[in-house]
């Protein structure tokens, strides 16, 4: 199995600034670079960023990129990292656009860097779906594993169910 992993962006990837101070963030290499270094995985992966923009950002033209990039790929199955605010919607426009594929698209409630990260959780949860799962759109966040068309979001507690 190889896996390609697809950053575009959210607070999974976000990192402090190395430019400006207070507590703005900005974009680094995908955190699934350092958390896929720990791991040591028995499995191939390329990592492939689409764009580096917190989900409030992302417009259906990004959405149509990282949809035309998963179809021109050779390869079958795709975890997305990605902002959580919009990934419900990220997730309803590849299950229209992208067929006979896998994706399963994960995010992160704090940043990789921080010690105290659901990150690689996470991408874990996202990872063991890809190795079960054979098509369709996946979001995988806060424990469960749900089609991105059936998938729902607790405002109030930020979590997905």
């Amino acid at each position: 199995m190889k896996l390609i992993f697809i950053q575009t962006g959210g607070t999974i990837d976000k990192e402090y600034p190395h430019t400006t101070k207070g507590w703005a963030f900005e974009f680094g290499e995908p955190a699934a670079i350092r958390i896929l270094e720990k791991l040591n995985p028995s499995f191939e992966y390329e990592i492939v960023t689409a764009c580096q923009k917190d989900s409030l950002e992302i417009t259906d033209n990004d959405r149509a990129h990282l949809a035309t990039l998963i179809n021109a790929h050779p390869e079958h199955k795709f975890i997305v990292t990605h902002g959580t605010d919009t990934m419900i919607e990220t997730a309803k426009y590849l299950e229209a656009h992208v067929n006979n594929k896998l994706i399963v698209i994960t995010g992160a409630m704090l940043p990789e860097r921080f010690s105290n990260s659901d990150a690689p959780i996470q991408l874990g949860a996202a990872m063991a779906t890809a190795s079960l799962v054979e098509s369709g759109v996946y979001i995988a966040m806060h424990g469960l594993v749900k089609k991105g068309s059936e998938i729902k979001r607790n405002l109030e507690t930020g979590q997905y169910y």
